[in-house]
């Protein structure tokens, strides 16, 4: 894991961090930057895990495009669980690349509805914040079903636009550059074998908790940066509490502290589900 962390940094401060100021003013993120962490094989780290200093180090370069990349890894470590080969394989390679619309998990009405239908489910509603779009394949989308006790459910939908499914680019204040959009379901039918997983929703909240730490690595990782420019300084050793206080706490302690609704400006991070 050392030499992975490296070479994110590596990246982070040969390639990321040079182009940094034009990605944010032009708000277009290179294919090149997503092809690098590709070739490095940075798309096939959920299976062993993601080091939060992997995290750390690339968001120290890019934010946006370690927003883009890390949405991915949810859709690997489901379908490693599912022992579904045929899509691992093109996932962990980077030939493949998947995001995240994990809107309907938010607390109140599902705003994604899964309606079981012959041979799959019927997705209506909306999903907001869903980063990346036009630089992924698959989105690992989350729904609820409605009838009797609610069910939370994962599945591939293929990232194309059509009839079924459309998408409202948002215009973000920062990281504009991770082009994320709302999406727009209207009877999109998913086929059952694209269902990834399924789990009580009313076991989620506590699932959900246990994975929030990485989600701190990105704050991290900006702030990390900006001390290196500054020089050293006591803040280096604020940072470096900060760091050990997430890794010690407690997933409560996330809940209530660690991520204040809509402070980020992507969907949640994918929870491996």
């Amino acid at each position: 894991m050392t030499d992975v962390i490296d070479k994110a940094r590596q990246i982070a401060d040969e390639v990321l961090f040079p182009a940094a100021l034009e990605v944010d003013r032009d708000g277009v993120l290179p294919a090149s930057h997503l092809d690098l962490l590709a070739r490095e094989g940075f798309y096939g780290l959920a299976v062993a895990g993601v080091s939060p200093l992997v995290v750390e180090a690339l968001a120290g370069g890019c934010l946006a495009t370690t927003f883009v990349w890390m949405q991915h890894h949810g859709a690997v470590r489901a379908v490693a669980e599912a022992g579904r080969t045929d899509w691992l394989d093109p996932l962990c390679r980077g030939e493949r690349r998947a995001g995240v619309a994990l809107g309907a998990l938010r607390p109140g009405p599902p705003s994604v509805r899964a309606t079981p239908v012959p041979g799959g489910y019927r997705l209506d509603g909306e999903s907001p914040w869903v980063t990346g779009w036009g630089m992924i394949d698959v989105l690992h989308t989350a729904a609820r079903t409605v009838d009797g006790a609610e069910t939370a459910l994962w599945a591939l939908v293929d990232a194309v636009p059509g009839p079924a499914l459309r998408v409202s680019p948002l215009d973000l204040v920062a990281v504009n550059a991770s082009a994320t959009v709302e999406v727009h379901f209207d009877g999109l039918f998913v086929p059952a074998e694209r269902v990834t997983a399924t789990l009580p929703y009313a076991e989620w909240p506590a699932r959900d908790a246990a994975g929030l730490r990485m989600n701190g690595s990105f704050a991290l990782g900006v702030a990390a940066r900006c001390l290196r420019l500054l020089g050293p300084t006591p803040l280096d050793t604020e940072l470096d509490a900060c760091r050990a206080a997430l890794d010690t706490a407690p997933p409560p302690t996330y809940q209530r502290h660690a991520r204040p609704r809509r402070s980020w400006p992507c969907e949640p991070l994918p929870r491996w589900w």
